[in-house]
């Protein structure tokens, strides 16, 4: 097979270091990740992964026959098509009895390797699932709809799961290994990625992947999967476009990007907006968007670049709106005072399980920032700044609602008031097991009416809280 240029030397051990040059550019699903990267292409080995003699010797003789620098030139499918063929030849020249399945499954397998995320690009490529955990080599686990359930398929063993973390990490420039066991990364279509290695990761390397949605997700669509009702989703709306200083709290996998960028499809595509993220996973349709993103401390322990710094230079850029992916320490403080000083209508999340623990939660992380402020001005920073605080959950059904709207009313002594606008009241569950309930609307003008009246959207809301 000429176009994958066939060795002149003779075949040589196959080394359990993975090979420099066997890598390529966008994985066969979502990963798209560069040529030059390593990732294991050991031939598949006995023992846990149950992999048979055949496919073994079969794994062995494609490899020794393919030029991986070549044929990590090749598109995808074309070296899917080129694999498959090498695999039937060899099959039938050294009469290894496997199936035309079993050799497109193993052709498909080592194109995987060469060039994606191995044994990962199927779930990549599974639109039904939403995250993607691996506890070790031998133990992969998803989410579908909701719920968590084991995965048919696995690593060949623990080198093999680390150099595909390794991969992931080297593809946005970072690194991880033993001495930097933990890293934030993220693929090429915005899903992110969190790594743990040994010896941090008792089992074998830890990979988490929340997968990015390929189909935007927006108010109708949450209405759909019954996240919301049509008069919530038009309250949020609302509150988008009269530039609500808007926080969403939740816990993890809640759902609190998925709304975040819902609600961002209210912004007005003449405004200015700096997102500022750990991994970047925005997905912002607006044409003026400045997307930063931190960046970890280098061997030396320096050059870190944390949110509280872009925050801060963020604050240089003129931005009309600045929307934090995840609000997790000191920089609670800047987001704060951004939005008291003109910055309306920024948005953020953070994980809570209350919005009145969101408050609190809020109050901790300026505390954590250590800048001496006693209780009290740190208070009415918080009443000051925010309008409005969404909480979400995802339900024991699988399902993610929106459960609760409280407006920040303001101060009183020293306790921050609160009104409950909407909030969710369960009611059992139908022959299905999925939750039932019903929203329910206070009824009363909100704190920031004259926010609604500017925008002239006040009727507009009060119509709406009529459809509760």
């Amino acid at each position: 097979m000429s176009v994958f240029g066939r060795r002149t030397d003779p075949v040589v051990a196959r080394r359990p270091e993975p090979p420099a040059a066997a890598n390529g550019a966008g994985g066969p699903a979502a990963s798209g990740l560069p040529a030059a990267l390593p990732v294991a292409v050991a031939p598949p080995r006995g023992g846990p992964v149950g992999q048979s003699g055949a496919r073994a010797r079969l794994w062995s003789l494609v490899m020794d026959q393919v030029d991986p620098t070549l044929a990590a030139e090749l598109p995808a499918e074309r070296l899917r098509a080129e694999l498959e063929r090498l695999v039937h030849q060899l099959a039938d020249k050294h009469r290894i009895e496997l199936s035309a399945r079993e050799q497109a499954a193993l052709a498909r397998e080592i194109a995987d390797d060469m060039v994606g995320l191995g044994p990962l690009e199927p779930l990549l490529a599974d639109e039904a699932i939403t995250d993607i955990m691996v506890n070790g080599p031998y133990s992969v686990y998803v989410e579908k709809g909701g719920k968590l359930q084991k995965a048919d398929v696995r690593f060949r063993d623990a080198a093999h799961a680390t150099a595909v973390a390794q991969k992931i990490a080297a593809a946005v420039g970072r690194r991880v290994d033993e001495s930097s066991p933990m890293v934030d990364a993220r693929l090429a279509d915005g899903s992110r990625v969190n790594i743990v290695l040994p010896p941090l990761a008792l089992d074998g390397p830890s990979i988490s992947i929340r997968k990015f949605a390929r189909k935007r997700i927006d108010f109708a669509r949450m209405v759909e999967f019954g996240s919301l009702t049509a008069p919530v989703a038009k309250l949020l709306e609302i509150a988008s476009r009269c530039r609500l200083n808007i926080l969403i709290s939740g816990g993890t996998g809640s759902g609190k990007t998925t709304l975040l960028n819902a609600l961002s499809r209210m912004i007005d595509h003449g405004e200015r907006i700096v997102t500022i993220e750990d991994a970047a996973e925005l997905q912002l349709q607006q044409p003026h968007v400045v997307r930063l993103e931190t960046r970890p401390a280098n061997l030396e322990g320096k050059g870190e670049i944390t949110q509280r710094d872009l925050v801060k230079n963020a604050l240089r850029m003129r931005p009309d709106r600045i929307i934090l992916g995840e609000v997790r320490g000191p920089e609670a403080f800047d987001m704060l005072q951004a939005m008291n000083t003109g910055h309306d209508g920024s948005l953020g999340t953070l994980h809570a399980n209350s919005t009145r623990d969101a408050l609190i939660r809020i109050e901790n992380m300026v505390q954590m920032g250590s800048f001496g402020l006693p209780v009290k001005a740190i208070r009415t920073q918080i009443a000051s700044a925010l309008d409005l605080i969404v909480q979400i959950e995802r339900m024991r059904d699988g399902t993610r609602r929106v459960i609760q709207l409280s407006e920040v009313r303001g101060l009183e002594g020293e306790v921050i008031t609160m009104n409950d606008l909407v909030s969710f009241e369960y009611e059992g569950e139908d022959s299905q097991g999925r939750i039932r309930g019903r929203y329910r609307a206070a009824g009363i003008k909100p704190g920031f009416v004259s926010r609604l009246e500017y925008f002239g959207l006040d009727r507009a809301w009060m119509a709406t809280l009529d459809e509760f």
